[in-house]
Parts: structure tokens; C-alpha cells; sequence
């Protein structure tokens, strides 16, 4: 049942447990879920709360409605990993080889200012880095940014070893609408050549990513510097 004195809005806790059940296959891909009617009677709420909560996971992509039959599971869709907020990270697991994601500096909202280049310059936005090491040698290093509003309580999410891609889909119901990535050869700082355990003399491919969402452009946006001596990085385009 629902908890009406949870602060979490009753057609979030409805959509959590119908997402939960399409995911456990109680309601397989193209099969219709129950009416508004026997939803409202099973959990014990009003026809307007399980309207919003169908109408986010039709947003979201989970169901459909099909007028005059009701409101069907939709087929799972294909991620890309060019809108992914853990591509990187899934194209290593995808080889087989592994993997330790570690959480240098926990969310924490800061003031932006005077980093030409970051769409929060000049604002605040929660701000985050990530090392990624492959058999135990860091690889790439991640600074992340995310807009306070979109991502607010972030602070209070178990980030450590979660995919961000999930944490925004599920708790944040966010999914990137676009984007781009701008690519560029840096010499590392010293802090950053201590992380990546190079020289400073050695350049890394610096890979600005920004994310555009349904509710804002660039509601997320990361820096990534990739050692390159130890992998080729690429990118699969797709018509």
C-alpha cells in the first residue's frame, strides 16, 4: 500500500511500484496494465493521483495509452551510449575488464565562477568527481555538474559504485532529450596528474559533455580526462 504521510507524492509512490512490477515482469512489454479504476480501488486513492502516475511513466516511456484500449507496457528501449551518463564506464564493463568507480568528492552544491566553458558559471550547481580505474590503474577522471534544481537532495543519494544514468532515470525521472560533446588535448594540473598518476608533461584527452533534458538544456554537464597510453577511445555513431 501507499504511505500517505510519506513527503514523497502519492503518484511517485504509485509509479515507483508499477515501475517495480513491470521490471519484475508482473507486467510483461505489451501487455496492459489495470484500468485507473481498479488502481484507484487496489490502492485506495483517487482516480486524478493514478491519472499523474500513468501519465509520468508515459512520459518516461514505460506505457502507452491507446485510445478506447487502455494503457499498455511498452517495448524496452535501446540505450545509446553517446546520452549516457555511465557510457564510459558501461563500454569498459562491456570488455570484460575490470572496473572500480571511486567517489572522490561526494555531491555538494557550490557556487560556479570564473570556469569559462561551464554552463553554471556565474550560478550554483551540484558538483561531483568520479576516478575510474581499470585493474587498479586509473584511467579517466570525471567532474561532474548538475543543475540544482533539476538534481535537488542529490546530496542525500548513495552515489558510491551507482550508475548517475540510473540514479537520474529512476529518482530524479530524468532522461537526456540531447547533447553534445566538445573534444580537446589538455596538459594535466597537478592535482589531476597525482589522481591519473601521470607526468604533467603528458597530454589527456579532455571530453566536455553536456546534457539536455525535457525541463532544461545543459542540466548536466562533465568534464572527462582520459589517460590515452593504455586505451583508444571511441565513439559508435548511429543512423
Amino acid at each position: 500500500m501507499l504511505n500517505p504521510h510519506s513527503p514523497t507524492p502519492l503518484y511517485h509512490q504509485l509509479a515507483e511500484q508499477l515501475t517495480a512490477r513491470i521490471r519484475a515482469g508482473a507486467y510483461p512489454p505489451g501487455s496492459r496494465i489495470p484500468s485507473e479504476h481498479q488502481l484507484s480501488a487496489d490502492f485506495s486513492i483517487g482516480r486524478p493521483t493514478v491519472r499523474q502516475a500513468i501519465d509520468l511513466l508515459v512520459r518516461k516511456g514505460l506505457l502507452a495509452k491507446r485510445r478506447g484500449a487502455g494503457t499498455f507496457v511498452c517495448e524496452p528501449r535501446q540505450e545509446v551510449a553517446l546520452f549516457s551518463l555511465d557510457g564510459t564506464g558501461a563500454a569498459f564493463r562491456d570488455k570484460g575488464l575490470a572496473l572500480e568507480t571511486r567517489l572522490l568528492a561526494p555531491a555538494r552544491l557550490e557556487a560556479m565562477c570564473h570556469d569559462p566553458g561551464n554552463p553554471f558559471d556565474g550560478g550554483a550547481a551540484y558538483y561531483l568527481s568520479r576516478l575510474v580505474l581499470v585493474n587498479d590503474a586509473p584511467v579517466l577522471l570525471e567532474e561532474i555538474f548538475l543543475h540544482q534544481q533539476l538534481f535537488a537532495g542529490i546530496e542525500q543519494v548513495e552515489l558510491h559504485g551507482c550508475s548517475l544514468s540510473a540514479i537520474a532515470d529512476e529518482q530524479f525521472y530524468l532522461r537526456p532529450s540531447g547533447g553534445k560533446q566538445n573534444f580537446s588535448i589538455e596538459y594535466p594540473d597537478a592535482e589531476r596528474a597525482w589522481l591519473l598518476q601521470v607526468e604533467d608533461s603528458v597530454p589527456l584527452l579532455r571530453v566536455d559533455r553536456f546534457l539536455h533534458f525535457q525541463q532544461a538544456d545543459n542540466g548536466f554537464f562533465s568534464r572527462l580526462y582520459c589517460r590515452t597510453d593504455r586505451f583508444v577511445f571511441s565513439q559508435n555513431l548511429n543512423a
